[in-house]
C-alpha cells in the first residue's frame, strides 16, 4: 500500500495546486521514485489511497505501467484518515495477510547503484527477513549519519536481533537510525480498531510502541543515502543529491 493522501502542507508552495505525490524530484513525481522502487524489487500491484487533488493523482496513475494500481478514495472524509485509518479504509483491496507499506516522501540512494542499475535490495531484504511469528513490523532503516531533510534526533537503535529500541521510549537524547516510510506489516489489528482516523505513531501509544515494548518492532538498515523529502528545501537538497549520483 502506498500512502498519497496526505495534504502536503509543509511543502506548499509546491502543493498549492498538485498533491505531494506530485511534487518532482529529478524529474520524477515522488510517488513515481516509490512505485519504481516497489517495481524494480518485484511488486506486481499496488493500493494508493487519495485525498487531495485526487483526481489529477488517479489521472497520473492511470498512465503509471509498470505494476497495476488499485485506487482507495478518501473524499467521503474531511481530512485523510492517517497510516492506520488509511490501511483499515483499504481493506476490501487488500488481503489479511502482510502487506508492504510506503510513504512518498521518501528518495533513496542504495551503495552501488546508478541510474543503469537500480537496486531493489533494500526492499527485498525488508521482506525476506520479515518473520510472521516473531514480529508485528520490520521497518526500513537509514543511518542517521547519512540521512537529509529530518529535523529529529533519530528514532531507534537496534538490537543484535533486530529489535527495535526507540530514542522516545527510553528517553535518549539521540539514536543512530531513522525510520525510511517502509515498512512490512501484518494488517488485521490494524482492520480490527475501532477507529476511523488513526496512526501507527507515536511510538508511546498504541501498535509501534506496544510492538516495540513486546520486542515484535524490527528493523532493516538500508545502507545508503536517505533523503526525506518534507518540505521544498529537503526536496532541493534530494534533488542535488540525485544529479551527484544515479541521474543520467
Amino acid at each position: 500500500m502506498v500512502l498519497a493522501a496526505g495534504l502536503g502542507t509543509r511543502m506548499r508552495p509546491l502543493t498549492d495546486d498538485r498533491p505531494k505525490a506530485l511534487v518532482e524530484v529529478g524529474g520524477k513525481a515522488l510517488i513515481d521514485h516509490m512505485l519504481d522502487r516497489l517495481a524494480d524489487a518485484g511488486v506486481e500491484r499496488a493500493v494508493v489511497n487519495v485525498h487531495a487533488f485526487a483526481d489529477r493523482l488517479i489521472a497520473h496513475l492511470q498512465s503509471y505501467g509498470r505494476l497495476a494500481i488499485a485506487i482507495s478514495d478518501e473524499r467521503s472524509h474531511p481530512a485523510p484518515l492517517e497510516t492506520g485509518g488509511g490501511i483499515k479504509f483499504a481493506r476490501p483491496l487488500l488481503v489479511e495477510a502482510p502487506i508492504l507499506v510506503a510513504n512518498i516522501d521518501s528518495v533513496w540512494i542504495e551503495d552501488g547503484e546508478t541510474a543503469a542499475a537500480p537496486s531493489a535490495r533494500a526492499i527485498c531484504d525488508l521482506c525476506a527477513g520479515y518473520d510472521p511469528e516473531r514480529m508485528a513490523a520490520r521497518l526500513m532503516l537509514a543511518r542517521m549519519a547519512r540521512t537529509s531533510g529530518f529535523d529529529g534526533a533519530g528514532d531507534f537503535r537496534m538490537a543484535a536481533d533486530g529489535a527495535l529500541i526507540p530514542r522516545r521510549i527510553t528517553g535518549e537524547a539521540t539514536a543512530p537510525l531513522n525510520y525510511m516510510g517502509v515498512h512490512i506489516v501484518d494488517p488485521r489489528p490494524l482492520f480490527d480498531d475501532p477507529r476511523t482516523e488513526f496512526g501507527l505513531f507515536p511510538l508511546q501509544g498504541p501498535f509501534w510502541g506496544e510492538w516495540a515494548a513486546e520486542g515484535r518492532l524490527h528493523g532493516a538498515l538500508m545502507e545508503g543515502d536517505w533523503m526525506h523529502v518534507g518540505d521544498p528545501a529537503a526536496r532541493d537538497v534530494a534533488e542535488a543529491r540525485l544529479k551527484e549520483t544515479v541521474l543520467p
